[in-house]
């Protein structure tokens, strides 16, 4: 599919069933589990003031991150999982931002089991989120100062 123009920013943003706000969170949180790398030094038994704290960027199974972002994408329903799925295609260059019904309609097909882990097992899940959210005609910065 060919590339069109990214949509004009005075144009209004797509209408989302998911929450603007949840979007956000799981930009933030994404990123936070993005950056987890394989445990180094899992018997340590130091302090972790001793060792930079570095010990928060280890992907560990009891991650607090990980469960955070689970627990969000279980309690949302299909519409929102969908606009999701659709959400992270177009950050990904997979559809444009005008194939916004398109891509949801594909993930709609594509059905809701596994679809958490879908999501978290998509490297730079953050990223392609915030690209998607961007290119929809939406922003986590105005969103923060709508709500100062």
């Amino acid at each position: 599919m060919a590339k069109r123009p990214e949509r004009d920013a005075a144009e209004d943003p797509v209408e989302l069933v998911v929450d603007p706000e949840t979007v956000c969170f799981l930009i933030v949180k994404a990123r936070e589990f993005d950056v987890k790398v394989d445990p180094e030094d899992t018997d340590s038994g130091s302090n972790p003031s001793d060792d930079g704290d570095i010990d928060v960027l280890e992907d560990r199974r009891d991650d607090p991150t990980y469960a955070e972002l689970m627990g969000t994408l279980e309690a949302l329903n299909e519409d929102e999982l969908s606009d999701l799925v659709a959400m992270t295609w177009i950050g990904r260059g997979d559809y444009d931002a005008e194939d916004w019904e398109e891509a949801k309609e594909q993930a709609r097909q594509r059905g809701v089991k596994g679809t958490a882990e879908y999501l978290l097992g998509t490297p730079l899940l953050g990223d392609f989120l915030e690209s998607g959210f961007n290119d929809l005609g939406y922003s986590c910065e105005d969103i923060e100062e709508a709500h100062l």
